[in-house]
């Protein structure tokens, strides 16, 4: 089995690494090979996955290449973990958008629409190379945003997956509160990528019983700090949102926060001055554990897991991905990303049944489904007015002077990435 995967030279790279090391009997790797046009990250990055290979005594080979047609070639499936202009585009995404008093951050609002721009007509150009190459590899979309992104390459034919940690997250607090394995918490999750619900917590899988009220009694208040909203919130919902739904539920607080210190743009990017300067002692043999604070928690085990299920291994029959939603929330387009449960085997991922939704989560989804149209259609035919309509129509902005505001500071911060700008 080979796999490949572009934006190799991620610091991220180690956690995956470390995830295929472990899991080698759920997804038996022979060849993995680390593509990103960065040479120097990626041999360093290079250097310490084979260090991690060897240590645990994995008998797989991997290689690091600059050559993405190289690389790809006979692979069984492709993960995409890039960033289109790095940790430096990432830090305009969370900042311009403060001028305007709106939350600045990589996936949610204006700058993740700036990065949606950059990342869709890049991961379509990979995408059709793989096909070229091998059209019955499967891509594994990390790549933010997530939603979006899939989207792309769905409409386009692709054989594609989205994954995200939250779920994954939330599956490990949860089942640790409950003093459970894992395996034994099956999560109803509910949503658009970054814009999610647990709405139920059952031991078991999907037909167990509901322990989300016991969770929200018992630990409601750490699972609120943990979110960073106040206990009374969770309570009044009766679920679990994804951190992510801070900024919606506490917009103006979160800008008011964001305004008073440095950008996670700039602490991510120190963090990754001094991994990749751990990453390059020849003693290192395991991923640090600053690794821990750089995001992306258990990332590893959730695409061991998926990628094992769709080749066709031992991955588990239920996980949370982003596929299409073909009537699965009856109040969104066929073609809408959601990400929910699925079964998840060769033939791809099949969501799973979920519950009538309630309208105050519903109404949210459907209109960020809108906007998410209106952002891959600015993705993929570019024009000031298709940014104007998408920032007009996302709730983080909603007014005629704000969306014309953000449209010229995105646009002016990232021109060199936008062909028709």
């Amino acid at each position: 089995m080979k796999l490949a995967v572009v934006g190799g030279g991620s610091t991220y790279t180690p956690e995956l690494i470390d995830g295929f090391a472990r899991l080698r009997d759920t997804l038996p790797v022979e060849e993995l090979v680390l593509v990103d046009p960065a040479l120097d990250r990626l041999e360093l990055v290079g250097g310490l996955a084979r260090r991690i290979f060897a240590k645990q005594g994995h008998p797989g080979r991997i290689t690091t290449t600059d050559d993405l047609d190289a690389g790809v070639e006979g692979a069984d499936a492709v993960l995409l973990q890039l960033r289109v202009g790095g940790q430096a585009a990432r830090n305009d995404d969370e900042t311009w958008p403060l001028e305007c008093g709106c939350v600045g951050q990589e996936t949610t609002g204006a700058g993740g629409l700036a990065k949606a721009l950059r990342t869709v007509p890049v991961v379509l150009d990979i995408a059709e190379r793989v096909r070229r190459s091998n059209p019955d590899a499967w891509i594994i979309d990390f790549t933010n945003p997530v939603g979006i992104v899939t989207r792309a390459l769905l409409q386009a034919g692709h054989k594609a997956v989205g994954l995200c940690n939250v779920a994954i997250g939330f599956q490990r607090k949860f089942a640790t509160m409950l003093g459970v394995a894992p395996t034994d918490v099956h999560l109803d999750h509910v949503g658009l990528n970054h814009l999610t619900w647990e709405t139920h917590v059952r031991l078991g899988g999907p037909e167990g019983e509901n322990v989300l009220p016991k969770l929200l009694a018992e630990h409601g208040d750490t699972i609120a700090g943990d979110l960073r909203l106040p206990s009374g919130v969770l309570d009044r919902l009766g679920v679990v949102p994804s951190y992510y739904l801070r900024y919606f539920y506490a917009h103006d607080e979160v800008v008011r926060e964001l305004g008073t210190k440095p950008s996670r743009a700039a602490e991510v990017a120190e963090m990754e001055r001094e991994l990749l300067t751990m990453y390059g002692d020849p003693a290192l043999d395991e991923k640090p554990a600053l690794l821990g604070k750089r995001g992306g928690a258990f990332y590893s085990e959730a695409a061991v897991d998926l990628a094992a299920s769709l080749l066709g291994g031992g991955g588990s029959p239920y996980q949370v991905v982003n596929t299409y939603n073909r009537g699965t929330l009856p109040f969104l387009p066929d073609d809408a990303v959601i990400e929910v449960q699925a079964a998840v085997g060769h033939s791809g991922a099949a969501p799973l049944p979920v519950a009538p939704v309630d309208p105050l989560f519903a109404g949210l989804m459907a209109n960020v489904t809108a906007y998410e149209d209106l952002a891959l259609e600015a993705a993929l035919r570019g024009g000031r007015e298709r940014v104007f309509r998408a920032l007009l129509a996302h709730p983080l902005v909603g007014q005629y002077a704000l969306a014309d505001g953000l449209t010229d500071r995105l646009i002016a911060h990232n021109r060199e990435h936008l062909a028709w700008a």
